[in-house]
C-alpha cells in the first residue's frame, strides 16, 4: 500500500470510530467523569487560543484610575463569580466541588491578561459553566470586575472583607443577584455608578472605546 493510501486508510477508520463514538453513547458526558488527556488538551488549546484571538484588539482602560472600581468589582464578583472562583475568605464551595471542568481558582491564578479577562466576561465560554455575563452588564461594569480580578490574588480576606463594605454607603444596586446570579427587576433604573446597566435580554448594550472587539467570527 502506498503512502498516500496509507493515510486514506487511517483517516476512514478514524472517522469510523469517531462515529461510533458519537453514536454508541460510549462516550461520558458525566461532569463527575473527567475528558481523556487528549480531549482535555484539545478543548484547553482551543479555548486559549480562541480568547487570544478575539481579545487582543480590546483597548484596556486606565483601571487603577478609578478607585471606585475596586468596590464595584468587589460588589459584583461576591455576587456572581465567587462560587465558582472562591475569594479570600473561602476555600472551597458547594457549587465549584461539582464542576467540570474545574473554574479556576482566581486568588492563585496570578495577573490575568485584562483584555482577556474582558472577553471571557463579557461573552463567557460555551460547554463551560461560565457565563456570558455581556447579556445582563454593561462594558464599565465589566471593566470594574476585571480590575478587582487583577487585585485579587494580593488580597486578604480582611480587605476583601472592606471592600464589599466599602459599598454599604452607596445606593443600592438596581439588580439584585441570587445565588445563580439571576437579574430582574427590569424596570429598575439604572444605578449611576456602576455605568448604568439595564437588564433588557439579548445584545442590548453596545461596544464602546473601552471595550472596543474585532469584527466578529465564526463561533464567538
Amino acid at each position: 500500500m502506498t503512502g498516500l493510501g496509507k493515510i486514506t486508510a487511517t483517516v476512514a477508520v478514524a472517522a469510523v470510530a469517531s462515529v461510533g463514538l458519537v453514536y454508541t453513547g460510549a462516550y461520558n458526558v458525566a461532569a463527575d467523569a473527567p475528558h481523556s488527556m487528549l480531549a482535555l488538551k484539545l478543548l484547553q488549546t482551543v479555548t486559549q487560543r480562541s480568547v487570544h484571538a478575539r481579545s487582543r484588539q480590546i483597548d484596556v482602560p486606565d483601571l487603577a484610575a478609578d478607585p471606585s472600581r475596586l468596590a464595584i468589582g468587589a460588589e459584583h464578583y461576591a455576587e456572581m463569580c465567587a462560587d465558582c472562583h472562591l475569594a479570600p475568605d473561602e476555600a472551597e464551595s458547594e457549587l465549584r466541588a461539582g464542576l467540570y471542568p474545574e473554574p479556576p481558582n482566581l486568588m492563585k491564578a496570578g495577573q490575568v491578561d485584562p483584555a482577556e479577562a474582558f472577553w471571557i466576561i463579557k461573552h463567557g465560554i460555551k460547554l463551560t459553566s461560565m457565563p456570558a455575563w455581556g447579556a445582563t452588564h454593561d462594558d464599565p461594569t465589566i471593566w470594574s470586575i476585571v480590575a478587582f480580578i487583577q487585585r485579587l490574588p494580593t488580597l486578604s480576606a480582611e480587605e476583601y472583607r472592606n471592600l464589599l463594605g466599602s459599598g454599604d454607603d452607596r445606593e443600592a444596586p438596581e439588580h439584585d443577584h441570587d445565588a445563580h446570579g439571576d437579574h430582574h427587576a427590569e424596570d429598575t433604573p439604572p444605578h449611576p455608578e456602576s455605568g448604568g446597566h439595564t437588564h433588557e435580554h439579548g445584545d442590548h448594550h453596545h461596544e464602546n472605546s473601552e471595550g472596543s472587539l474585532p469584527a466578529a467570527r465564526p463561533g464567538a
